[in-house]
């Protein structure tokens, strides 16, 4: 269990950008631009202060990921067997006990996701915690235990892929951020584009 007090030392930060992005017509979601600027880079920008490491998982475009000055892990087969996988990879890289997961095509990230996380898992007897908007769980804005990697290979190997199905068999808390549902905000289809650049707009105004 976590201290009461959130350490970054302790945390890796994992941007997951392996998805296929069906939805999109297959276009790497981390890589679009949103006012000018690739979506993960506001991601690295608001993550990075609140960890001691950024790991990017990614399967597609790794040269241009890998431009952002992190390392950057495929899932180590063709499969793409969906963020699970990801994260089973960087489990493996990461040297810290802890792991904040977020996605590479949410901008709106909170500078504050990971201790808000950390501090529902230090105060619960579980070994992840996730967010929750007030009406849905948001699994891919998580922190949990590196040390639940081999409970993850063995879901991974026994043919589950639901990342939601995974946390209630390991025992989850859910935290609530029902208050800043907007920083989960992303890009499902294109005239998702032009609400987010609205919002990232607003936001450096204010």
């Amino acid at each position: 269990m976590p201290s009461s007090e959130a350490h970054c030392s302790d945390v890796t930060g994992l941007i997951l950008a392996g998805g296929r992005a069906t939805r999109m017509g297959g276009v790497d979601k981390g890589l679009i631009p949103v006012n000018d600027r690739p979506m993960i880079a506001y991601v690295i920008d608001t993550l990075r202060p609140q960890v001691a490491d950024i790991l990017i998982s990614a399967n597609r475009n790794r040269d241009s990921y890998a431009e952002f000055g992190y390392p950057v892990i495929d899932d180590g087969d063709d499969e793409f067997r969906g963020p699970l996988a990801g994260l089973a990879s960087c489990m493996q890289a990461a040297t810290t006990p802890y792991i904040a997961l977020v996605p590479c095509d949410s901008p709106l990230v909170r500078s504050d996701v990971v201790s808000r996380l950390h501090a529902a898992l230090s105060a619960s007897d579980a070994r992840i915690a996730a967010a929750h908007d007030g009406e849905w769980l948001q699994p891919v804005f998580a922190l949990l235990e590196r040390d639940l990697r081999d409970d993850l290979v063995g879901f991974l190997d026994s043919g589950g892929r639901k990342i939601g199905q995974w946390y209630e068999e390991q025992g989850y808390v859910a935290v609530d951020f029902s208050d800043v549902i907007e920083s989960f905000a992303n890009i499902n289809a294109p005239d998702d584009k032009r609400a987010l650049e609205d919002k990232l707009a607003e936001r450096d105004i204010g």
